[in-house]
């Protein structure tokens, strides 16, 4: 097996035990007060996607040691493509981006990241990969459930990788087939598939 494959694969494996550990842990918590939204809160996932990412980060940094890692730092600029970065016991460093999806609605493509983002990223950094690790929640009136059963864990090299020409985006469903592919493979797929890298090459 292609020596690229086989790392991504193993920080998968890593990854999704860190946080199989912690989604046992987290807490549901209120929203708000019943008596400011009487009739609850809509189901939409991106109105409280921001706050149940700064939850997962903070209660895994504060967890670290259960999780059998060293630290989790998620003090980082918005303009990261990770949203922490996981500090395992022999000093090396995951970059995470965190996910979130309502377990109650249906499984539909999601934008994953900006690819000429993407690809800038890995062009500068040899060594960058970044995982993606999505949760599922529940809507309980003005309470947020972790779905305990839900934990999807995936590298964005190995995703089926669909470009909306709208907004250059890779979009994929989170639940899917890895479809494995070394990292020059990787980029040269987005080279293909991207308007704005072929651009950047004239």
């Amino acid at each position: 097996m292609d020596e690229n494959i086989n790392k991504i694969q193993k920080e998968i494996i890593f990854i999704k035990r860190v946080y199989e550990k912690l989604i046992l842990e987290l807490p549901n918590f209120k929203i708000t007060d019943e008596h400011l939204l009487p009739y609850g809160l809509k189901p939409h996932t991106r109105s409280v996607s921001w706050l149940v990412e700064q939850i997962i980060n903070q209660q895994s940094k504060i967890r670290a040691k259960q999780l059998g890692i060293k630290d989790v730092c998620f003090e980082l600029p918005d303009t990261c493509l990770h949203d922490c970065i996981i500090t395992d016991l022999n000093d090396r460093k995951h970059f995470v981006n965190i996910k979130v999806h309502n377990a109650d609605g249906k499984d539909t493509k999601n934008d994953i990241s900006a690819v000429e983002k993407l690809y800038k990223e890995y062009i500068k950094d040899v060594n960058y990969d970044v995982f993606y690790v999505c949760f599922g929640i529940h809507f309980n009136n003005v309470n947020i459930l972790f779905d305990r059963e839900y934990l999807e864990v995936f590298s964005v090299q190995f995703l089926p990788i669909y470009v909306n020409p709208r907004n250059d985006k890779i979009q994929a469903l989170y639940k899917h087939a890895p479809e494995y592919r070394n990292r020059d493979d990787f980029l040269k797929l987005l080279e293909e598939k991207s308007k704005k890298i072929v651009l950047n090459h004239n």
